[in-house]
């Protein structure tokens, strides 16, 4: 005779696997280099994609969802790793070598498959940092239905029809291709030059939106089918924002501001503190959705992810309607280097340029295949740009400021409007802080963090945070006018750390003639310092001043690259000077570098090759 204590057992281990069985299946649908802007569901100058439309029926339309990263693989690092690229050194796009995760941090799906998910992923990874027990299968042939009976499945599903590469057309191809919606009826963004092939090159990105709409439909048809799509939640969105020039890889909207639409049936109405079919205007970012899907699975998330749930049991209506911030970042993409740090509150958009000389247009080998950056680069340089289109191939703002309420391109910049002071000053002061929280580990430069970071990159940052926080309030020196900082810049200049000495050249170089007084110190950089980037950016000041530079110094920078991170930014400054200094002529050799900097292991040119190969 069986005990009561028997049946008690069994009866708990059965309603155990009744809950497991009743947790969603969670899915994400994620379409490629795309903002929201060419989706009418969002903007009234998109296209209508009834095939995407069906999943707001029965969900949530999130009006002010962001990638804080407007390239991919850093856009994928954070949504996976649910934390700030800049905190954990995933912020450079394709890193020189990936990153290790944070110490008792894994990628988030690995939490799902310990509690019992099945995680599939079809196909695109793309991630900046190691990869450990994340999913059951990756790759174009994986499927939820490879699960066991009654398994619930988390399942990304990656469509790349939107991607930038799609764009890449030729005149030919341009000419024999028809869309179905009329270039002639297509409006150019006021940022854009209005040409036949700007308003060709909007057109058929929003041919390629259509094709991406039918592939939606079709999975959500299977699913449907499969008797799983009432079972399920949904989230369609883009990776990040693109595709037309001046978008992807770029902190503005139209780079980081994605669609963001949540189908979530009625079976889990209960799992979400709005109204199914209605429109949310909270602020929610890439860097919260991995504990999102965690707590709407009922797994806690792990404290050291950095992003804050918006769906699932106990999160607060009240509290997440009152989400109205999110941050940007900008490093390295390809072979193009720059940094620069937005926050966006409300309304009210702040972009922080740290390296303001370096214009938004400098050449990308991948970016300048497309037909449309061509011709806008080539209209720059005949003259035929207004203002705001000429905005791309010029110096940019140390610091700008937009109402995207009244202006959704970012094209009127309010930094210097004495109306705007008080809002400025708020959002300068804000993004600091956050910058110093992480802290962010980008004000060391990545060929620093390759040489003294790479093995724990957090571990790293906490231990130098005074550092840190020291380096981005000299940073923040070029707020003010170049006479009250320039004994600041000075002492920058003489600093025994190569870090501060980076920013001490770094002002100079945006301060230009007003630094000369500073000749001396830059000097002694440019002939004995240490190191080699240090001395291209000294020789690089005064090439900008029409002063003479010789190729021998730019070749032994070069050749005494103590990394190839190093090398890359050397030749991001000699690019510069190639495309900002009329009598500037190079030529460069690369026997000296290693092989491994030239070619990947794919016998393709790496990003340092481009660049060679761009002179």
């Amino acid at each position: 005779m069986k005990s009561v204590f028997h049946y008690f057992v069994l009866f708990s281990l059965i309603l155990v696997s009744a809950y497991a069985q009743e947790r969603p299946n969670i899915v994400w649908i994620t379409s490629e280099d795309n903002s929201k802007h060419y989706m009418k569901l969002f903007d009234e100058d998109g296209i209508e994609l009834p095939g995407i439309d069906q999943l707001a029926e029965h969900g949530l339309v999130f009006e002010n969802a962001f990638s804080n990263a407007p390239v991919c693989s850093v856009a994928r690092t954070t949504l996976i790793t649910g934390s700030y690229a800049p905190r954990i050194m995933a912020q450079f796009h394709r890193p020189i070598e990936k990153v290790p995760m944070p110490d008792g941090l894994m990628m988030f799906p690995h939490y799902l498959k310990k509690a019992g998910y099945y995680t599939t992923n079809n196909s695109k990874k793309d991630y900046n940092t190691e990869e450990v027990d994340v999913w059951d299968e990756s790759s174009n042939q994986a499927t939820y239905r490879d699960r066991k009976a009654g398994q619930p499945f988390f399942h990304v599903q990656n469509f790349g029809e939107s991607h930038e590469s799609r764009l890449h057309f030729s005149e030919e191809q341009m000419q024999a291709r028809k869309t179905s919606v009329d270039p002639d009826d297509v409006q150019s963004y006021p940022y854009h030059p209005d040409t036949p092939l700007f308003r060709y090159t909007k057109a058929w990105y929003f041919e390629r939106h259509k094709v991406i709409e039918e592939q939606i439909a079709a999975f959500i048809d299977q699913l449907r089918v499969d008797g799983l799509l009432e079972e399920t939640i949904i989230f369609y969105f883009g990776d990040h924002g693109g595709v037309l020039p001046g978008s992807k890889g770029y902190i503005y909207e139209r780079g980081l501001n994605v669609p963001l639409i949540v189908h979530i049936p009625e079976k889990w109405e209960h799992l979400t503190a709005f109204k199914p079919g209605s429109r949310v205007g909270s602020f929610v970012s890439f860097v919260d959705f991995g504990p999102t899907v965690l707590n709407l699975a009922g797994v806690p998330v792990p404290e050291q992810m950095n992003g804050k749930p918006f769906l699932g049991e106990g999160v607060d209506a009240d509290e997440v309607a009152q989400r109205e911030t999110s941050y940007g970042y900008g490093d390295r993409f390809d072979e193009k280097s720059d940094l620069v740090r937005s926050i966006r509150v409300g309304d009210y958009k702040y972009i922080r340029n740290f390296q303001p000389y370096l214009h938004d247009g400098l050449y990308n080998d991948y970016r300048y295949i497309m037909l449309a950056y061509q011709e806008w680069r080539e209209l720059y340089d005949l003259g035929k740009l207004n203002a705001v289109q000429s905005q791309f191939f010029e110096p940019k703002p140390v610091e700008a400021l937009f109402d995207i309420s009244a202006d959704p391109h970012e094209t009127q910049n309010l930094a210097d409007d004495p109306a705007y002071r008080e809002t400025l000053e708020t959002l300068r002061d804000q993004l600091t802080d956050f910058l110093k929280s992480l802290p962010d580990l980008s004000f060391y430069g990545e060929h620093l963090l390759l040489e003294n970071a790479i093995s724990n990159p957090v571990a790293f940052g906490q231990s130098n945070r005074k550092q840190i926080a020291e380096l981005i309030d000299t940073a923040n020196l070029v707020l003010q006018p170049f006479k009250k900082v320039k004994c600041d810049i000075t002492d920058a200049l003489n600093d025994k750390e190569e870090a501060m000495r980076y920013w001490g050249v770094n002002h100079c170089l945006y301060f230009g003639k007003d630094a000369k007084s500073l000749s001396r110190e830059l000097k002694k950089i440019r002939k004995k310092d240490k190191s080699p980037l240090l001395r291209v950016m000294a020789a690089a000041y005064f090439a900008r001043l029409g002063e003479k530079y010789e190729s021998d110094e730019f070749q032994k920078a070069l050749d005494d690259s103590r990394n190839q991170g190093e090398a890359l930014l050397i030749m991001n400054y000699i690019q510069w000077l190639n495309e900002t200094v009329d009598s500037f002529e190079i030529s460069l050799d690369s026997s000296n570098l290693p092989e491994e900097w030239l070619k990947n292991n794919r016998d393709r040119p790496t990003d340092l090759q481009k660049r060679l190969l761009q002179l």
